[in-house]
This record gives C-alpha cells, structure tokens and sequence, in this order.
C-alpha cells in the first residue's frame, strides 16, 4: 500500500514539473521577448547650462550598452517596440564640506537627465522622470583631472537606474 503512495506521489510530483515552468532571470529584466523584440535609445543632446562636450555621445553609449547586454532586444533606429528618448539637463558643481577657511575641501558633481520612456505593447508603462547620480571628488584636484573617471561611474550608475525604472519592474 504504502509503495503505491509512494508511486502516486512521483507520478502526480512529475505532473506538477511538467506542467509549470519557471523562468528565472539574472539581470533583473521582466520582459515579455514574445511582445516585446526592439529597444529604441534615441540620442541624449546635452542642454545643461555647464557642458562638458564629450557627455552626450558617453551618455547614449552607456545606456545603449546596458540593455544590449542585459537584455535579448535588438537595437532599432525607429519605432522600437521600446523606446528612450531624453537630453541632459544638468551637469553641475556643488562645494561640500567648507573647512574654517571657509574653504571647501569636497566638490560633487552631479548629473541629472530627463527620460522620457514609451512602452509600444504597454502604454500603462510609458513615463516621463527625471534621475540623476553624483560623486565627490577632493577640491584639492582640478575638475579636469577626474571628470572622465567621474563621468564614467555616473553614466553606469544613471544607466541602471534607467534601466531598472523602465524593464526591471521592481
């Protein structure tokens, strides 16, 4: 008797596995690949007051990169099935921690983009949001001895947030 449970149990244990699938994803992207194949990234121009030249083109580099690796959609000129368009409206200096002699010691820079996200398959997506990131730096050192380090590091840290506000769906 207790065999036949046993055997029951496998075979309706068995049923379940087959039955359900269970998709797990590494990256973080909740995308339906069955509905949604193109990703657009238009160009990101740069209408901060402050302009550092190189910015735009690293910009749209950075943010395209990231869903090309972590995601299974193909990059499309047009009317993708997603889309990403923006500018650059901040690219700003802040002076931190002013010491006695009403020098500061820390500057932060901080860059801020504007996005505006359309879901072609789901417009209850579509968004538009302002994110930004930033990194100190000591004020012993000149701006241009560290904006490319700098830069670099808020690109990534903007890019995934972009990339978590639009196909993560946390």
């Amino acid at each position: 008797m207790k065999a036949r449970i046993r055997t029951y149990m496998l075979l309706v244990g068995l049923m379940c596995l087959a039955a359900c699938s269970i998709s797990y994803t590494f990256n973080g992207a909740s995308i339906d690949y069955t509905k949604v194949k193109t990703i657009t990234i238009k160009d990101f121009p740069n209408q901060a007051p402050m302009v550092y030249p190189p910015l735009a083109q690293q910009f749209t580099e950075g943010l395209k990169d990231i869903y090309v690796r972590q995601t299974r959609l193909s990059m499309v000129r047009d009317n993708g099935d997603l889309e990403i368009e923006g500018e650059i409206t901040g690219y700003d200096l802040a002076a931190l921690a002013v010491q006695e002699d009403a020098l500061s010691s820390r500057t932060k820079l901080t860059i801020t983009v504007k996005v505006r996200y359309t879901n072609r398959t789901n417009s209850e997506e579509d968004f538009e949001q302002s994110f930004s990131a930033y990194r100190e730096f000591d004020s012993s050192r000149m701006l241009q001895d560290v904006q490319d380090e700098l830069c670099t590091e808020i690109i990534e840290e903007l890019a995934d947030q972009i990339y978590n506000a639009t196909v993560a769906n946390w």
